[in-house]
């Protein structure tokens, strides 16, 4: 079985910072150069990660500003 893609390797690992509680609610999620150097990753991968996040309503980007853990990221709930 392949190597899961860097990009969603990242996302997973934001999602687990939202998951344990590292990253709150409205909290901004650090840049995309601080998450490249960090991860070791490109540019590229880290729009795929956050852009992925975004379309499964984890994170919210707000133009110019920056991207925020949303207020009720999709599967933080159960019922």
């Amino acid at each position: 079985m392949p190597a899961k893609a860097k990009w969603a390797q990242l996302a997973d690992h934001i999602r687990e910072q939202i998951a344990s509680g590292q990253l709150a609610p409205g909290d901004k999620l650090p840049s995309t150069a601080q998450l490249k150097d960090e991860h070791g990753v490109s540019a590229g991968v880290v729009r795929q990660a956050i852009l992925v996040l975004q379309m499964q309503g984890v994170v919210e980007g707000v133009h110019g500003v920056g991207v925020f853990v949303a207020e009720r990221p999709d599967g933080q709930h159960q019922s």
